[in-house]
């Protein structure tokens, strides 16, 4: 069977805004240190010193979530602003909390891959479709249909 298909040459109107503030004019915060911490019934609130707040839920940590509020109050910061630490011997609370375990990516490895990106010439787009190629050729070769099981 056969059929006949016509392509349709369709104009489009290409829209042009100019660019309000160039990228320069945003700050985009490059580390993680903690300015103060507190805590209420249900949430460790952690605000950054570039001005982000962050609420943790206490039932992720359960060292905090089953200890008493005067205990989770123990803490320190470490010099380098990045963790939270309850000394054991200080108080009932053994942990160690890094904050940057609990945003979305770390700061360092956002760098590490825009600096591969960079020093192997790619667009942020080629970068993207080289991964996304990786991954098909990855479940092809892992999850092929000739491999499953029944």
């Amino acid at each position: 069977m056969t059929s006949k298909v016509e392509r349709a040459d369709e104009q489009f109107e290409v829209k042009r805004y100019t660019v309000q503030y160039p990228v320069s004019a945003y700050t985009f915060p490059n580390e993680v240190r903690i300015h103060q911490v507190w805590f209420d019934e249900e949430y460790m609130h952690v605000e950054l010193t570039d001005g982000r707040l962050l609420a943790v839920p206490l039932w992720w940590i359960p060292t905090l979530y089953n200890a008493s509020p005067d205990e989770r109050d123990k803490f320190e910061i470490n010099q380098s602003r990045t963790m939270i630490i309850w000394d054991p011997s200080k108080c009932a609370i053994n942990d160690e909390l890094r904050i940057a375990d609990y945003l979305g990516t770390a700061p360092e490895l956002t760098r590490e891959i825009e600096r591969a990106r960079i020093e192997a010439g790619l667009t942020v787009e080629e970068m993207l479709i080289g991964l996304r190629e990786q991954r098909e050729r990855y479940y092809a070769e892992n999850y092929s249909d000739s491999e499953q099981v029944s």
